[in-house]
């Protein structure tokens, strides 16, 4: 029994050191590419720290700065602007068409998968790629893809646009594009969650009489009350960390019309030189999703109190 007992303790000691060895690699990864930067972070902005390093300005500890500036910087304040307004349309709009999607694709009908695949296949796509072939789609001239269709679909009323350089279209442009890469990602999430209603809730509703549009507001919509939290509380995380769209497609402009809170930090750390400055940023942006977070979070634990 000893000799067992012996054995099974080296068997657990082996498995301990397996699963740190396995899981070395992942957590070097979050070490080197994440925990350590969040902190550098945090403790340059509150330096003056430049990109590159000088010997006759050398980095100075200067408190709360960085962040006193940031309350009278403008382009700041609309930056942060356009991205509660980006999140604001977006986050409903895409929430609102990825529910409706999941319903579609959730009946059993023939090539139903087929349906599913061409809705989650722009998901798969890296957002440079995508950006660079709207890029090409919302090309100025008259033989621009876009600019064709809309001729075309309003039979020569309306002329080209400059979509991306006109301050009243480039919003509208790429929360299009947005919403069109990312809803197939909410879309299978709303998937799972319609799977997971017991079907003897809506057979019951069926036996009461209520038609289709009164078992979806009183049986389907509550059921997905925890989906719906969280792919809001998700999308809104995506929003405020819009990028790549306004790098690729408008660097900001025109102006600062498209100007957002991780594209100011990026040129204000690696095209000005400010990285104590950008750094201030991405943490009142840090503080924000942790929010965002902890909105998710009460709504959650508030739900299974009810329950």
């Amino acid at each position: 029994m000893a000799v067992q007992a012996k054995t099974q303790g080296s068997g657990w000691k082996n498995d301990g050191v397996l699963a740190w060895v396995f899981s070395a690699p992942a957590i070097i990864l979050l070490l080197v590419f994440l925990i350590i930067p969040f902190f550098m972070a945090i403790g340059l902005a509150f330096t003056n720290q430049p990109l590159v390093p000088n010997l006759n300005l050398p980095t100075q500890f200067v408190g709360l700065r960085n962040f006193v500036n940031l309350f009278g910087d403008a382009t700041f304040h609309k930056a942060l602007t356009n991205n509660f307004l980006f999140a604001l349309v977006v986050v409903p709009l895409q929430t609102s068409l990825a529910l409706l999607l999941a319903v579609l694709v959730n009946q059993n009908l023939r090539f139903i998968k087929v349906f599913r695949t061409i809705y989650f296949t722009p998901v798969t796509i890296t957002m440079v790629v995508v950006s660079v072939i709207w890029l090409l789609l919302y090309d100025a001239s008259p033989e621009g893809a876009i600019n064709n269709v809309v001729h075309i679909m309003t039979f020569g009323a309306v002329d080209a646009q400059n979509w991306l350089g006109n301050k009243l279209l480039v919003w509208p442009a790429i929360m299009l594009l947005s919403i069109w890469q990312g809803v197939g990602f909410q879309m299978v999430i709303y998937l799972a969650g319609l799977q997971s209603i017991p079907v003897e809730l809506y057979e019951a509703a069926q036996v009461d009489g209520a038609n289709a549009l009164q078992q979806f507001f009183g049986i389907t919509i509550p059921q997905l009350r925890n989906t719906t939290i969280f792919i809001v509380i998700s999308t809104t995380i995506f929003a405020f960390g819009l990028f790549t769209q306004v790098m690729i497609m408008t660097t900001g402009g025109p102006g600062d019309a498209t100007n957002t809170t991780i594209f100011y930090a990026f040129m204000q750390g690696f095209r000005q030189g400010k990285i104590g400055y950008g750094s201030a940023i991405t943490v009142i942006y840090f503080l924000i999703v942790l929010c965002i977070s902890l909105t998710q979070r009460f709504f959650m634990r508030e739900e299974r109190a009810v329950e």
